[in-house]
């Protein structure tokens, strides 16, 4: 139905930033092992200086806004953000095309006004605006799946499902390998479904899987809102996993649910990062995208601000996605179907492995749901072009060329267990639940415990991980070799997409964790 004329919205200007690709080009010195610049990260205020938006359109964007009526605008510490309320009225004449509606969806019944219809920006502004948040975006929704259980075999010294001491034998992490409760190290796991986590869910995960490390039982820190409803699952398991790989180490979550209905929380997200000079230094991100479902000017934007996060040193993991290689057809062709923000360049993409026996701490397989594969925005980062180039040169089963964009950012970056995880939401302990959003805050916590060490030892933490990772090819982790994700079901690749090999592959990237050999190469400065 049609907004109510008087509603009002928060809508979120990306105003033009500048210096990007100078900016780009810090990232690559600070990030890089062999630059002299290694682990010299900027302050929130060094990349304020550099990007912040010019006079003029700072200006020109202010005067627009006061003109169309807009209220109680706040900025960010970069300057690049203004976020503005405004009626539905004056937004639909301040943007020419927009007509707001009223929608009702989702699990959670949740209420959004947006536009159907694309806006256009007048032309004296398209210099200073890449895009206006809180228009078209509705609230994602969670590909988690809680699996039928496997037929359990008739033998002895079985886990029935992955728990924090399964994690911790299979990485080969003892029970001094958990935080020591003396520096300044935090981590924290970001989530933007309608979904809230429990202290008490988190205590009682505690209670019943936390018994040989040690860990801390409750979250130091949550930014959002925390709202009263129901926990969800997703929520529960990000924050469980982060806790219990990432042990005994504060940990920060983002919640933005109970939000204003016009909001994007993903972008909120972002706004935060830009306006908070002490941040913790892993967030692990359980959200994604179909990159062909965001306008180019939306996903270069999002990419710029993911950028400035790893200028600042802050490792950002972002799960590969759950639908393996994905599929959609363009104009009566199958092609696969990348997803963004695994697809950026500055990111550390983590997809998800199995147990060959699932009852069994064995040698991990691909996970067939492990999202993966070459992106169809961002050309391929020099980084990762010889392990790239070995993969596609080597490969004996790679898809048809038509199907991928071979000169693409390819992702994952790494991997760890995605099936089959126990997670304890509104008092219950639930099993089997699958889904790259439980490998990454996995992950996410094992680099906490490296920052851990490095920051006892006075060496800056990890930050942008991507280009010491390919420069050591792999090293401290365990090959993942066996298996391929899925794909489009059509006859021409039935169901495949791209199979595991020997070193780097677009489904499980180097591999998973193993802990003290990954401490050991992590831990030269």
């Amino acid at each position: 139905m049609t907004a109510d004329e008087r509603k009002e919205l928060s809508l979120t200007f990306a105003l033009r930033q500048q210096n990007v690709k100078r900016l780009s080009e810090l990232v690559q010195a600070v990030s890089d092992p062999g630059s002299p610049h290694y682990g010299k990260y900027l302050t929130l205020e060094d990349v304020a200086e550099l990007v912040r938006p010019s006079p003029l359109t700072l200006h020109t964007v202010q005067k627009w806004l006061l003109a169309a009526g807009a209220r109680n605008c706040h900025s960010v510490t970069t300057q690049d953000f203004l976020t503005c309320w405004l009626s539905v009225r004056q937004a639909e004449l301040l943007l020419p095309g927009a007509e707001f509606h009223h929608y009702v969806g989702g699990p959670a019944e949740t209420h959004a006004v947006r536009s159907p219809h694309p806006y256009r920006l007048p032309k004296a502004l398209a210099p200073h605006v890449d895009f206006v948040g809180g228009l078209h975006r509705f609230p994602p929704t969670s590909t988690l799946r809680q699996r039928p259980e496997p037929q359990v075999p008739g033998t002895v010294g079985l886990h029935l499902g992955v728990t924090p001491s399964v994690i911790r034998k299979r990485y080969n992490l003892t029970a001094q390998d958990v935080g020591s409760g003396t520096t300044n190290n935090s981590q924290a796991c970001a989530q933007f479904l309608e979904q809230y986590f429990h202290d008490s869910d988190l205590a009682e995960f505690m209670r019943l899987f936390g018994g040989d490390f040690a860990h801390q039982a409750s979250v130091a820190r949550v930014v959002g809102q925390q709202g009263r409803g129901r926990a969800g699952i997703e929520a529960s398991l990000d924050v469980e996993y982060l806790m219990s790989a990432g042990a005994n180490i504060s940990t920060w979550v983002y919640s933005s649910p109970g939000r204003h209905e016009s909001q994007e929380p993903f972008l909120q997200w972002l706004l935060l990062l830009s306006n908070e000079s002490a941040l913790p230094y892993v967030h692990t991100v359980s959200y994604g995208d179909d990159e062909d479902s965001l306008s180019s000017t939306y996903i270069q934007r999002v990419n710029t601000e993911l950028m400035k996060a790893a200028a600042r040193g802050l490792t950002l993991l972002f799960a590969s996605g759950d639908s393996g290689a994905g599929c959609w057809s363009v104009s009566g062709r199958h092609q696969f179907r990348p997803s963004f923000p695994a697809s950026s360049p500055y990111v550390t993409t983590v997809g998800g492995t199995s147990f060959q026996n699932p009852f069994r701490i064995t040698d991990e397989v691909v996970d067939y749901i492990s999202g993966g594969g070459f992106s169809n925005v961002f050309p391929q980062p020099s980084y990762q072009e010889e392990a790239v180039t070995r993969y596609l040169s080597s490969s004996p089963h790679l898809p048809p060329s038509s199907y991928f964009n071979a000169s693409g950012r390819a992702y994952p970056d790494v991997a760890a267990l995605s099936d089959g995880y126990w997670v304890v939401s509104n008092h219950v302990p639930i099993p089997w639940v699958s889904g790259t959003s439980a490998s990454t805050p996995v992950f996410g916590g094992l680099l906490s415990l490296i920052n851990e060490h490095r920051i006892l030892r006075g060496l800056p933490p990890l930050g942008f991980l991507n280009p010491r990772l390919y420069q050591q090819r792999g090293a401290g982790l365990f090959d993942v070799t066996r298996g391929c994700h899925e794909s489009c079901l059509n006859e021409e690749v039935e169901g495949q997409g791209f199979c595991s090999g020997p070193g780097w592959d677009p489904v499980t990237g180097w591999g998973t964790p193993n802990f003290p050999a990954l401490l050991k190469t992590l831990m030269n400065p």
